[in-house]
């Protein structure tokens, strides 16, 4: 005898068209079926019709009417989910088909924060390249909180970069790679760059380049600002682009936080200084995230692998 699952798969492989997830998509986007059934130009009762059918088919409640509109139900949210999932797939075959006519071996896109994007991820792309001179490579520079839902959707591959302490960590493996610690650092000609010991006291007068507050390294950063008295500074600029935070650092006296492995190339030539100061908190794993539901590509997977024989080198 058939579970209640078999029978709904059945149905929806006999029955599911692209139209009915693209606009169970839309509904989810706009929590309004009129605007919803615009953007896919078809008539509103239309449009009722197609999630009735829907609701059949899986045999559950896909949306509740609210007094703004509808608002998707759980089941809603997991479907919307899966359906983003199912398109996001195709248009990754559909590109990778175009690559292959185009003589391109395969398709990667990767997400990157800032702890993966001037050191790491460079260094695994052009070890990529060697191995497969053809392949088709997306780079996406974001944060976590940009990132990891284009990654549950299958708009990314891979994400690299700094691993969340505590978010995220749903429908994701995540792979620790080596261990990262945080530098503060400044201009060469900046009042504390030869000074050989430093406490927080010396650094409290000066600027500060802060990361965003969507990050982990901010909540960090944040926590032990308050531990240190409710600390705030003179003046704080809030970015994640490093070459931005570069060139301010080296201009005025900034005081920034980065990776260590960010800023080694420009502490070495003398570009910028790191402050003898050992920074209390950052210390935190850097890692690769992807789906655990569904296959990585062959691209994807020799990327990864990449990743790890270098991260083990680093």
């Amino acid at each position: 005898m058939k579970s209640n699952a078999a029978k709904i798969t059945e149905r929806a492989i006999a029955r599911l068209k692209l139209k009915q997830l693209r606009l169970l998509i839309a509904v989810g986007a706009h929590r309004n079926l009129r605007n919803a059934a615009r953007e896919m130009n078809i008539s509103q009762p239309a449009a009722t019709m197609i999630l009735k059918e829907l609701e059949l088919d899986f045999e559950v409640t896909l949306f509740e009417r609210t007094n703004r509109g509808v608002s998707p139900t759980v089941y809603g949210d997991t479907l919307i989910r899966h359906a983003k999932l199912i398109l996001a797939q195709l248009a990754h075959a559909a590109q990778e088909l175009d690559d292959l006519g185009e003589g391109r071996r395969g398709r990667v896109v990767v997400g990157t924060l800032l702890a993966a994007s001037s050191h790491l991820l460079p260094r695994a792309i052009e070890a990529l390249l060697e191995i497969r001179p053809d392949v088709s490579i997306k780079v996406v520079e974001g944060t976590n909180e940009v990132l990891m839902p284009a990654l549950r959707a299958g708009e990314i591959d891979l994400v690299v970069g700094r691993l969340p302490t505590y978010r995220h960590r749903d429908d994701l493996v995540q792979d620790k790679l080596f261990d990262e610690t945080i530098h503060a650092i400044v201009r060469p000609g900046h009042p504390l760059a030869n000074k050989q010991t430093l406490t927080f006291e010396d650094l409290k007068p000066y600027p500060w380049i802060i990361p965003p507050l969507e990050t982990t390294l901010r909540r960090q950063l944040d926590h032990f600002f308050v531990v240190q008295g409710q600390y705030e500074p003179p003046m704080a600029i809030e970015s994640i682009s490093y070459l931005t935070n570069r060139a301010l650092t080296q201009s005025r006296d900034f005081i920034g936080i980065v990776p260590a492995h960010v800023a080694v190339e420009d502490i070495s030539n003398g570009t910028l200084a790191r402050l003898n100061w050992d920074v209390p908190f950052g210390n935190n794993p850097i890692g690769v995230s992807y789906r655990k539901e569904g296959r990585l590509s062959p691209a994807s997977l020799a990327l990864l692998e990449v990743l790890r024989t270098i991260s083990s080198a680093l």
